[in-house]
């Protein structure tokens, strides 16, 4: 028997307040569920704006400690309530001042299993990271949930093979990116890194980019097209709608996994002994 796992990622607009984007993905979880889907990836920064568009110290009013704050707990009823395995990326807070780009990850049965942090932190015009997050430092986990092996990439991790290649070397089965990018440089790459990834670590990747124009906040215009894709590289169904806010569910073949990896033996002919130079200082 096939194993199929439902997978569903929403793609939003941001509403001006953190309460109303709380409840629009709520509405969102449970419309992903009534469809029948298992497992769920909120955006990046979720129930904010993206606002590292600009250098404001008010944003910092945004973070809260993982998994002891409000929305975690709130996130945790929620997968309980939709039977869901819920992705959640937040503003953390780690201690007076410490503060990361995270992704907590909440089981079907609203356990809270642990956290991803964002590893690489852009720090450029539109981008000011650095000024808001330190980098992560909790590694590569990958969580075993409800649905099967899950990791978690960032944004602009993306651009970075090594941390993909870790995920997979941990058992990554799925991967979810929620991501904040805008159209410009970059824009070409959204089709091409992530489904790079899928195939050179043979697991399927779900993957997230905000749509509209923050205009409080500045001009990047974020261009949506989230989309599943499987470890072939392989869209599932369309990919998200360039403008518009969209609810996608996939239905996920991950017998594809196993197949993919014994046609594909990257694992059994990588050379870790010949790669010293990409860990050198």
């Amino acid at each position: 028997m096939a194993r199929i796992v439902r997978g569903a990622l929403v793609q939003a607009t941001y509403t001006g307040d953190q309460e109303s984007m709380i409840e629009k993905h709520e509405k969102y979880a449970r419309q992903a569920a009534e469809q029948g889907a298992q497992v769920m990836c909120f955006q990046e920064l979720f129930y904010g704006p993206y606002f590292c568009q600009v250098q404001e110290p008010k944003w910092y009013n945004l973070t809260e400690p993982i998994p002891d704050g409000p929305t975690t707990k709130r996130m945790q009823k929620l997968a309980k309530e939709t039977r869901m395995v819920l992705i959640v990326p937040m503003y953390e807070e780690d201690g007076t001042g410490i503060y990361y780009n995270t992704a907590a990850v909440i089981d079907a049965d609203g356990t809270y299993l642990g956290k991803y942090r964002k590893t690489h932190i852009p720090h450029l015009p539109g981008f000011w990271e650095k000024f808001y997050f330190r980098p992560g430092n909790l590694g590569y986990p990958v969580f075993d949930t409800a649905i099967g092996r899950v990791g978690v990439y960032i944004c602009y991790d993306r651009h970075f093979p090594e941390g993909a290649r870790m995920l997979g070397l941990h058992g990554a089965e799925i991967v979810f990116i929620p991501s904040a990018t805008s159209r410009g440089l970059s824009q070409h790459l959204w089709r091409i890194e992530q489904t790079s990834h899928a195939i050179a670590n043979g697991y399927f990747v779900g993957t997230i980019n905000r749509v509209g124009i923050e205009k409080e906040l500045g001009s990047n215009d974020f261009y949506g097209q989230s989309y599943f894709c499987t470890p072939r590289g392989e869209f599932v169904g369309e990919v998200g709608d360039a403008y518009k806010e969209e609810l996608i569910v996939r239905d996920l073949d991950f017998d594809l996994i196993r197949e993919v990896r014994d046609t594909w033996q990257f694992y059994r002919d990588r050379r870790p002994d010949a790669y010293g130079d990409i860990v050198a200082p």
